[in-house]
């Protein structure tokens, strides 16, 4: 199947470079608001957090009074990105240190090193790195005066959680209330896959953000040219198709990470030892592990030796790990086969491919998961982002998860390419502006609502993705989406609500303001653009509209998430698709009067062009809804006559 995503990028070499300082563009981004108490650094896999975090936390045990900084992770083999650095040699006023007592990023029980944490407290040591466990558990032996003076360092801040059972999320809060202490909060996804927001709005709003974009980290790499996104579609057991993926003509020999299935879902087979053996006999004639490396050497069929490690199987996961963490060159490692492992915090630039088994419902993990493959490297100029998933069988029991599944997954990479594009800024034209477009910059016509609070500002600014993520995981879009329902009820009724349930403070007046904004961006930021004659067009709807007469009344009568479905039904049988537009209408969109009052002039427009009303089977959706509409509205007729 062919891409369902594809990405180009410039190659321009800006966000690999450093300054004076040995900082690249997101690590300078990021000290420039070194001074900031509370900061939130978003940045995508790659883009070199964990150093950001060295001369954030230096800065302050040197200038900013802090006695102390605590890098907490979630979990140990991440710790190993934040080991002692020599920046120095780079222009950096001094280097990054750990001794090595205060590594807790190590095997053994939390008991130790809760009193490990304890003793790194008590004494005159200034950098520790240990696990969100262990900050969880030593903070419960602490009392909150002893963070006075640190600075607490959250790596993956997407774990912590609103949620008030969520005990980081507590530990954060209690610190933040009780304490002086600084904050520095890192995510390279900061959208969570159960929906509970990270922070409540006032926590948030404590928060300074620097926030460096996916378009930016890729578009100014120095060799990384391209990303896929594509999508493979089986029946049966995935490991009796896995070949067509792993030994394809585009991936044969590239350097790959397999995830396969959890246990617990339907794609797995129940057996995880046998689903690694079956991909090794994909791979070809495996040898035994090296005792000493945990390294498989396959022989493949053209007769080249190549390098897996199997990270499923536990009794010897702790030899193949060290020999991962000390990869050096790219003839070290060719195939990497992982369960719940290698995602966040997981290093290896060598990467081209991951192949994920298997439906994931938190765009989190998926995020994390082409992040491996999206390291600059000068092995690669593409990076491909492969996703085997079941496809929906009308014989099968589990077609209706089947179908859900996949057109989650599908929502997934429309989230990818709105996060993977280049960002525009939205201004609302006036008649007399005669001033030239900045670069980067469009101009609205009609009604256009700029966000006119700080509050509205912020959220276009910072939180755009986690906005168009929470939109892009409502069933009910994803439903009108894939049902062809009137572009306009997902624009002004779908999505407004969605806002309001996102940001309960926001006013009528600002949620009004955040939809065009977030509408006009989700359209325009993924559209083709071109020119001709002097003239910029931009293609919305299968049509080249002047980007000049642009307006938000245009914008709200196209359905900027429905592209990846018209892709999808192109891409699989008619039966399949039939069974997914039959799955859509038994959970389709319920009418209501706010609908109903938008659709009727439409309804109107179908009799007087077409002579008839519109038919509840008609094989178009959108006469479909139409005729659902008329049949509403004569109902509500018939119960105002009785009443």
């Amino acid at each position: 199947m062919p891409n369902l995503m594809h990405f180009e990028y410039a190659q321009s070499g800006a966000s690999s470079n450093t300054n004076n300082m040995g900082m690249r563009a997101m690590q300078a981004r990021a000290f420039e608001a070194r001074n900031s108490q509370y900061l939130l650094l978003k940045a995508p896999p790659a883009s070199g957090k964990s150093r950001a975090l060295m001369f954030l936390a230096l800065d302050k045990l040197r200038n900013q009074g802090i006695k102390k900084a605590i890098v907490a992770v979630p979990e140990r083999s991440i710790g190993g990105s934040f080991d002692s650095t020599e920046l120095s040699k780079y222009g950096f006023f001094c280097d990054w240190e750990v001794d090595n007592d205060n590594n807790l990023c190590t095997p053994g029980g939390e008991a130790s090193k809760t009193k490990a944490f304890k003793r790194f407290i008590a004494n005159d040591d200034q950098i520790l790195i240990c696990t969100h466990a262990t900050l969880r558990f030593a903070f419960q032996e602490i009392e909150d005066s002893a963070f006075n003076d640190c600075l607490i360092a959250i790596d993956e801040f997407h774990h912590v959680s609103a949620d008030g059972d969520n005990v980081l999320g507590d530990v954060l809060r209690s610190i933040m209330a009780n304490t002086n202490a600084h904050i520095v909060a890192m995510t390279g996804s900061y959208f969570r896959g159960d929906s509970i927001p990270v922070l409540t709005p006032e926590d948030e709003a404590q928060f300074d953000k620097v926030s460096f974009n996916y378009y930016e980290q890729l578009n100014g790499y120095n060799y990384l040219k391209s990303l896929g996104i594509g999508y493979h579609f089986y029946q049966g057991r995935y490991t009796d198709v896995i070949h067509e993926v792993l030994n394809s003509e585009e991936n044969y020999g590239k350097k790959t990470i397999i995830h396969i299935p959890n246990v617990n879902s339907g794609e797995s087979t129940k057996e995880k030892y046998d689903e690694v053996d079956a991909i090794l006999e994909v791979l070809g004639d495996a040898r035994p592990r090296d005792p000493e490396t945990g390294v498989i050497t396959v022989e493949r069929p053209d007769g080249t030796l190549i390098k897996v490690a199997d990270l499923v199987e536990e009794n010897n996961r702790d030899v193949i790990q060290n020999y991962l963490r000390n990869i050096k060159s790219v003839d070290d490692m060719d195939v990497i086969i992982a369960l719940g492992m290698a995602k966040e915090g997981f290093d290896w630039e060598y990467c081209e491919h991951a192949l994920t088994v298997g439906y994931r419902s938190s765009l989190t993990e998926i995020i994390q998961i082409i992040g491996r493959c999206t390291r600059d490297s000068s092995n690669k100029n593409h990076a491909q982002f492969t996703n085997l998933i079941a496809q929906p069988d009308a014989e099968n029991d589990q077609v209706t998860i089947a179908v859900n599944n996949m057109l989650k997954a599908i929502t997934c990479s429309l989230l990818m390419e709105q996060v993977l594009a280049p960002n525009f800024k939205f201004k609302a034209k006036k008649d007399d502006d005669f001033e030239p477009t900045p670069p980067g910059t469009m101009k609205i016509d009609g009604s256009f609502k700029e966000p006119s609070t700080k509050r509205t500002k912020d959220i276009v600014e910072s939180d755009l993705a986690d906005l168009k993520a929470a939109i892009l995981q409502d069933d009910k879009v994803i439903a009108a989406s894939a049902g062809k329902v009137d572009p306009e009820v997902v624009n002004k009724i779908l999505i407004p609500k969605i806002i309001q349930r996102k940001y309960p403070d926001l006013t009528e007046k600002e949620v009004e303001e955040v939809r065009q904004y977030v509408v006009v961006d989700s359209a325009v930021s993924t559209a083709e653009v071109s020119e001709q004659g002097g003239k910029k067009f931009v293609r919305l709807a299968d049509k080249f509209i002047n980007i000049d007469e642009l307006s938000i009344d245009l914008i709200d009568e196209i359905n900027p998430f429905q592209k990846a479905f018209e892709i999808l039904s192109k891409s699989v049988t008619t039966d399949v698709l039939k069974l997914i537009q039959e799955s859509i209408e038994t959970t389709r969109i319920q009418m209501n009067f706010e609908e109903a009052k938008l659709l009727w002039p439409k309804v109107k427009q179908f009799v007087h062009e077409q002579g008839r009303e519109p038919d509840l089977n008609a094989s178009d959706f959108t006469e479909k809804r139409l005729a659902e509409c008329l049949i509403y509205i004569k109902q509500e007729k018939r119960k105002r006559m009785q009443a």
